[in-house]
Order: structure tokens, then sequence, then C-alpha cells
């Protein structure tokens, strides 16, 4: 496609760039817009929590298992198959998920059209920053990955509460409903704007072996994690299942470094700044899940706020995301995405101090200014660190590279999660003895209990957040000759 104007063409950026924004968005507010309305399934279908709970949980195990395949067929058969018929099967399974289960009055028809959908946001979410990095110019990228990260990092964030929304004034079948027809315009949009190209790495033999290791890995550890409080670290279920994880993903390793078509090529890592980048983006959201896992019950049971109102409140977070993703999409051409991650590890730093201070007797308004400052450097955070990693790599590791940083996005939602429960935890059972809490009125026993362990977890988001602050000062930003100015063929790609 030849460009005809500049203004046809931006308008074509713009165009993609909503596009793909529609298909992180979709597929991270589906991550967590079902965990509000799990009680309402419940007693739908007669179920206990454990069981209906498989409803959230299938959809991460799938989702997680799935992008670094989906990220090296992208690289094989094209961008546009892959982001084309992820979304079709998206919607598909949306609309399965909301009509077949009552109509066949069957639980396992919605867990099996959860991972349908699973695999159609795979596919979308796999390939979206490569899109970014394959077809927009390097003068615009930190723009459009500035609005596409934060749309992926706002649809975690909000999903709890258009979900409460939904399933209170209509039901929770329209939790998956509202995806159809946004997913009926993405496909449109998407077959209209996104170039059609050929496969970016030479084909050859499929690792389906490495592919198999790695779904079978993350699925066994990802279920660990996230049923370990319920079922008992030490039950015969979760140490088996840690075991088939540890055994699977020690020989991935294995495996990758042998065959001559890794599906994740992990030799990227003996680049410091790679990795480095990369763990910043895991810790980010390993930290940020913890977080938006603990406030709202922090709002509720120890500042004794409504659900309404908890949710309310915590859209300062989401909101000061969204504003500071886009001035750091902004900014990042201008300024550079090192300087950005070091002024958001900053700003993270002294948003987890911020958490630590939180109290019985905390204000509403410092505890609205610690959600600013907090979401506000994690919007500020993601766009660099996202840009940074994918323009690091050549170009026939794009597909690769973006579905490991999609991977990096939804692994930690349950890591962190587990981790932050543990931790809480911990703090009610070692902090609450030594405080003499156990001396207090009956009345207040409870609270300073909860109050103690929500300061030990966190106080560890703090020490996470320092980490990533080191490594942010410590990583260099680099530019794959690929990407250099006079080499980069992004511009010569037409779009209409």
């Amino acid at each position: 496609m030849e460009k005809t104007s500049r203004g046809e063409t931006q308008s074509g950026f713009t165009l993609l760039t909503i596009s793909i924004s529609l298909a992180v968005f979709m597929s991270s507010l589906d991550g967590t817009i079902v965990n509000i309305a799990l009680p309402t399934i419940s007693t739908d279908f007669n179920l206990s929590s454990s069981t209906v709970s498989w409803v959230a949980t299938i959809y991460l195990l799938v989702l997680a298992g799935c992008v670094l395949i989906f990220g090296k067929l992208a690289d094989r058969i094209g961008f546009k198959k892959i982001f084309l018929t992820g979304f079709i099967i998206f919607t598909l399974g949306s609309f399965s998920c909301a009509i077949l289960p009552d109509l066949l009055n069957s639980f396992a028809v919605l867990v099996g059209s959860r991972v349908f959908q699973a695999i159609g946001g795979a596919m979308i979410t796999a390939i979206a920053p490569a899109m970014v990095t394959a077809f927009i110019p390097m003068s615009q990228k930190g723009k459009a990955m500035g609005v596409i990260m934060t749309a992926a990092a706002l649809g975690t964030a909000i999903g709890p509460t258009i979900g409460g929304v939904l399933t209170q004034y209509l039901s929770w079948h329209w939790i998956f409903f509202i995806n159809v027809p946004v997913g009926i315009i993405a496909v449109l949009l998407g077959a209209k704007v996104i170039p059609a190209t050929g496969p970016l790495s030479k084909p050859a033999g499929f690792d389906k072996a490495g592919a198999l290791l790695i779904f079978v890995g993350l699925a066994a550890l990802l279920f660990a994690v996230s049923e370990g409080m319920s079922l008992g670290w030490t039950s015969p279920v979760i140490l088996s299942s840690l075991a088939l994880a540890i055994i699977t993903l020690g020989y991935f390793v294995l495996h990758e470094l042998r065959v001559a078509d890794p599906l994740l090529e992990l030799r990227l890592f003996k680049n410091k700044n790679f990795l480095m980048t990369n763990l910043i983006m895991a810790l980010v959201f390993f930290s940020f899940a913890g977080i938006n896992y603990l406030l709202p019950f922090y709002l509720q049971y120890v500042k004794g706020y409504g659900v309404s109102d908890s949710g309310l409140i915590l859209t300062a977070l989401s909101a000061a995301m969204m504003v500071a993703g886009v001035i750091s999409g902004l900014l990042y051409n201008r300024v550079g995405g090192r300087k950005l991650c070091i002024a958001a590890g900053i700003l993270l730093v002294i948003g987890y101090f911020m958490m630590t201070l939180l109290r019985i007797n905390t204000s509403t308004g410092f505890v609205t200014i610690t959600l600013l400052v907090l979401g506000f450097s994690l919007g500020l955070m993601i766009t660099p660190a996202s840009n940074m990693i994918m323009n690091s790599v050549g170009k026939q590791y794009q597909g690769m590279v973006s579905s490991l940083t999609s991977l990096e996005r939804f692994a930690p939602l349950t890591l962190g999660i587990a981790f932050a429960n543990l931790v809480f935890m911990q703090g009610i059972a070692a902090i609450a003895g030594h405080r003499g809490i156990t001396e207090s009125a009956p009345a207040k026993i409870q609270m300073e209990l909860m109050t103690a362990g929500f300061d030990l977890a966190f106080f560890a988001s703090l020490v996470i957040a320092v980490i990533i602050l080191i490594l942010a000062i410590l990583a260099r930003q680099e530019v794959h000759p690929d990407y250099q100015a006079g080499n980069d063929d992004d511009a010569k790609i037409g779009i209409i």
C-alpha cells in the first residue's frame, strides 16, 4: 500500500493504534472483570466458591500458557493473520460465555468457553507491542506504545469496577456481551488498517516440544500459586503441581538452548539491558497485582468504606495511570526511555512508602493522594520499559519478544496476588503478637490484626519498588540497528 499524503498516513497510524488498543484493553479487562461476579455466578449454578473460581483462573492459565506460542507463530505467518483470527476467536468466545452456559444449563460450558476466549485473547495480546514496533515509525513509537500499554494496564485496573456495575445493574452475562460489539468493530477496523506482511523469520520446523513444555509448566505453576492458599501449600495436589512446573520449565530452558529455532530465544537475556528491562516490567506488574488485590480490603475492612465508595476511591489510581501513560508516550522520543524509567522508579518508591503510612485513622485525602502518586508512577513506567524491550532486539524477534512482554503482564497477576496474600497473612501472624494487640479490647483486635498484615504487605511492595528503581538506574537504552535512523523500514509501510 502506498502513502497518499502525510495526513492520510497519520490518520492510518491513529486508526492502527486504536485497533491495537481495543485489543489489549479487552483482553486485559477480561483477566479481572469476572472476579467480582463470581458470587453471583456461584449462586446461579449452585457451586462452591472454589469451584466457581475456575471461571477466572482458567482464563489466566490459558492466556499465560499460550502467549509465547502465538508470538512465535506471528513471526512465522505474519501479524495480521494472528491478530484478526485472535479477535474473531475472542469475540466468539465472549458470545459463547454469555449465551451457552444458561442455554445448556452447564457450568462446564462456561469454563470451556473461557478457554476458547483466552486462546483468542492470547493471540491478540501476544503481538500488540510487536505491531507498534513493526508498523509505527520511530518518531511516533513512544506515543503509540504509551496509548496501547496504558490501555492494557487500565483494562486490568478497572476490570472489577466495570464488572461490578454490569453485574449489579444488568447481569453477569453482560460482562461477556460487552465484548461482542467491540470485537466486531475491532475486526473490521483491523482488517482495514493493519498492513498485510509476510513472515519475519525464515520458516522452519515449529518448536512443538517447547510449546508443550511452556504451556504445561506455566499452567502448573500458576495453578499451584493460585490454589495454594485454599488447598494448602503442603497438599499432594499443590506439591505435585509445583514439581511438574519445576520439571517442565527446567527442561524447557535446556530444550530451548539446544533447538535450532526456539520458541523463546533465551540467549537474548545475555544482554544485561534486555534482562534488566524485562525484570523491571515483570516486577512492576507483580507489585501492582498485589496492591490492586489488597487495597479494596484495606478500604472496606479497615477504613469502613462501602463497596461503591471503595471503587470510587480506587478510580484515582486508574485515572492517574491513564494520564501518566499518555504523558510518557508523548515524552518518550524527547526525553528517552531510561530517564522516564528512573523518574517513574523514584515516584514508585515514594508511592509505596506512602502506602506503608496508611493506618486506621488515615484521612481519605491522604489515601487518594497515595493512589494518585502510585498510579502515575506505574503509568509512567510501563510505556518506556516496553519500548526499551521491543527496540533492543532485531525484527526477526518482534513477535517472540512482544509475547514475552505480554507474559510479563499476565503471569504476575496470579503470582503477585498470591505473594501479597501470603505476606498479608504472615503479617497478621508474626507482627500482631509483638504489638500487644492481643491485650487490646475485643472490638479492636480484628482491626489491629488486619492493619498489621497490611503493614508488612505494603512494606514488601516498597522493597520491590526500590529494586525496580535500582534496575532502572543500571539499565541503558539501546536501539537495535534495525530501527536506527535511515534503516527503519517502518516508514515505508503504507497504511490507509
